[in-house]
């Protein structure tokens, strides 16, 4: 190469980095955006009952969204070796962007089929996608090249923008319109991703590698044998025989079961390696493991972010927030019934008019915006009710923010099931799914000369919006609402923005620690990270405690403290996990044990929606900071021996 050309490359754009950076970076952008955005939503959405959401109680929507969360982490395993064996890198993102962006579109329509569809379809894109744009990051620098750090830091940054938005697209879209259409918006955004990698096919070419198989590779064939299919068959089995048990069904269920059945011959496997290898490879293999365990643990814990503590976000914090401009009206949620039962005396409460009382199945019915041609009739027919059943859209000056779809009767199907308390929910579908809806309308009653939109309700839930109500408590003006702050904005936007906020905090504190000639090695950072998470759980359990587990509301500074702690823990062991895995495992296993790391953070992430699925308390949270600590101690202990791995294979 001539010295003119050598010149040209080194400049190439942007800042001296490859050309195929920058629409990699976006690409990986908008995909996390559109992950965040649905996580952030997706527990919230499978347990409402009052804006349009499945109603499924906390246990359900936990194993749907741990089983979830296990396969999301899981696929890419299996991807990564797709990539390598048949498609490529670029056809494989572009496949698994495709198959997200379909997954978004299909939990952008409110039925049972295509939840389950979209989210399977979301595993599989997933798996496709995530693990190969990482890799033709990494393909865009030859070995040794200096700026391949700072690129991954660069292309890092896009996932953490793409996080931090994530939330602040989310609320708005499910307060102006619906849980599905935030769902539909996500698959929009994934297609911008796909036409971003598309325009720029030609400049990854060179990130791109052709399909090859090697002599004595772990191949599909063999991941099939050795892992896949054990691991299939024993969760299996695992399942059939929790049923049968009554301390599984009494406890985790047998779901969650014969997941972690499942994953036994998966971990005698890779125990296995260790076993089998050479004495100059065994003891990075060996190191690991602990590795593994504190990694599968600390993230068991970090996604509760989308369960448990959106849990407690929306039901147990005072979420009030009369601060946002009246010009990001958008940002601020209605207040639904369900949100004072537990509000403090000053806590203004709906107007007692614009509450309608009918049965618990009408209820239901109301909160999931469905309505059957009976209850239409029953409105319009009750005197004492004095409802007026307005057509939406086509009545002029009404809030169609309340607007419920008509069906026959014969379509509105109400099932029941209890929660963690004994208490029934009423979850509302339906049934046959295509069925289309009568009409369209809304409900107001006339309010000194004015229609103002009312809310149908239980006796129950109109006795608990008043119970903590004292004679000083005013009312709120019909046709308003008390302005809440989205609880997927506490448990979304936090996490990723005091990442970037405490980054260089973090690492200015370890360099200072070198400078100063006492260096903190790689595994004493993990040990300390987990430390630091333990923290994060015991100040939740005061938290709680300070709202009597539930009685009462909290202030969101629990969950900002909480978040900023835990934050630091996550930048303390996660960089630290990763970087592990590639400098301790022998070449030849590098991407087989990277898959070990993914498989245990899979099984965090299964216990994470069991967890999830448990109502959030003071007890939970001083257990869970309890088994943190505990993995802690296992670390500490092994400290020694991942100390000596680290020196024998230079990796600081």
């Amino acid at each position: 190469m001539s010295s003119t050309a050598s010149a040209a490359a080194a400049a190439s754009p942007p800042q001296g980095h490859p050309r195929g950076l920058k629409p990699l970076f976006f690409t990986e952008m908008w995909e996390r955006l559109g992950f965040y955005l649905m996580l952030g939503i997706l527990f919230l959405y499978v347990t409402d009952t009052e804006r349009g959401g499945l109603g499924f109680t906390n246990a359900i929507a936990g194993e749907i969204y741990g089983t979830y969360m296990a396969f999301v982490y899981f696929t890419p395993f299996i991807g990564g070796m797709i990539a390598d064996r048949i498609l490529g890198y670029r056809r494989s993102v572009l496949i698994g962007g495709l198959l997200l962006a379909a997954g978004y579109f299909s939990l952008g329509i409110r039925s049972m089929p295509t939840f389950y569809t979209g989210l399977a379809l979301l595993c599989l894109g997933n798996g496709l996608f995530k693990p190969n744009i990482s890799a033709m990051v990494g393909n865009l620098y030859a070995p040794g090249d200096s700026r391949r750090d700072a690129g991954f830091n660069i292309f890092y940054m896009g996932i953490n923008i793409g996080a931090s938005v994530s939330a602040l697209l989310a609320a708005p879209l499910r307060n102006l319109w619906s849980f599905n259409t935030a769902f539909a918006a996500a698959g929009v955004g994934m297609l911008v991703g796909v036409g971003i990698l598309l325009l720029n096919w030609k400049r990854l070419e060179g990130a791109d590698r052709r399909p090859a198989n090697k002599a004595g590779d772990f191949g599909l064939k063999q991941m099939f044998l050795t892992i896949l299919a054990p691991a299939v068959g024993f969760g299996v089995l695992g399942y059939f025989v929790g049923q049968k048990l009554p301390f599984v069904m009494d406890s985790i269920g047998p779901i969650t079961f014969g997941f972690l059945v499942g994953m036994l011959p998966v971990a005698g496997y890779f125990a296995s390696l260790v076993r089998r290898a050479n004495a100059d490879e065994k003891p990075g293999l060996a190191a690991l493991i602990p590795v593994y365990v504190a990694g599968g643990t600390f993230f068991m814990i970090l996604h509760l972010s989308g369960g448990l503590m959106t849990v407690f976000a929306e039901r147990s914090t005072d979420r009030r927030a009369e601060w946002i401009p009246s010009v990001t009206e958008f940002y601020a949620q209605k207040a639904m019934p369900s949100y004072f039962a537990n509000a403090g005396t000053t806590v203004p409460r709906p107007d007692e008019r614009t509450l309608v009382v009918m049965p618990e199945e009408t209820e239901a019915m109301f909160g999931a915006r469905i309505l059957s041609q009976g209850a239409v009739a029953t409105l319009k027919s009750d005197a004492v009710l004095d409802v007026t059943v307005n057509d939406w859209p086509g009545t002029p000056g009404i809030d169609g923010a309340l607007a419920c779809r008509v069906f026959p009767d014969g379509n509105v199907a109400l099932s029941q099931s209890q929660d963690a308390h004994g208490v029934a929910v009423t979850s509302v579908k339906i049934e046959p799914e295509k069925t289309a809806p009568l009409g369209e309308v809304v409900l107001t009653r006339n309010v000194q000369g004015s229609p103002a939109p009312v809310i149908v309700v239980s006796q129950g839930t109109y006795d608990a919006v008043y119970a903590n109500a004292g004679a000083e408590t005013p009312r709120v003006a019909p046709g308003r609402y008390v302005r809440l702050l989205n609880a997927e904005i506490l448990t979304g936007f936090l996490n990723p923005f005091f990442v970037v906020v405490l980054t260089p905090v973090v690492v200015w504190f370890f360099a200072g620690r070198v400078k100063a000639g006492k260096p903190v090695s790689t595994a004493r950072k993990i040990f300390y990270g987990m430390l630091i998470t333990a923290v994060s759980l015991l100040v939740m359990a005061l938290g709680s405690r300070m709202g009597h587990d539930g009685a009462a509301k909290t202030s969101m500074m629990w969950l900002v403290a909480y978040y900023m702690i835990i934050t630091v823990g996550e930048l303390c062991l996660s960089p630290m996990g990763l970087s592990l895995v590639t400098k301790l495992a022998p070449a030849r296993l590098v991407g087989l044990m990277m898959g070990g790391w993914f498989l245990s953070t899979a099984v965090g992430n299964k216990m994470s929606g069991f967890i999830s699925g448990l109502e959030p308390g003071t007890v939970m949270f001083v257990v869970l900071a309890l088994a943190i600590l505990l993995v802690a101690g296992f670390i500490f202990v092994m400290l020694p021996r991942l100390d000596a791995a680290i020196r024998k294979y230079g990796a600081h």
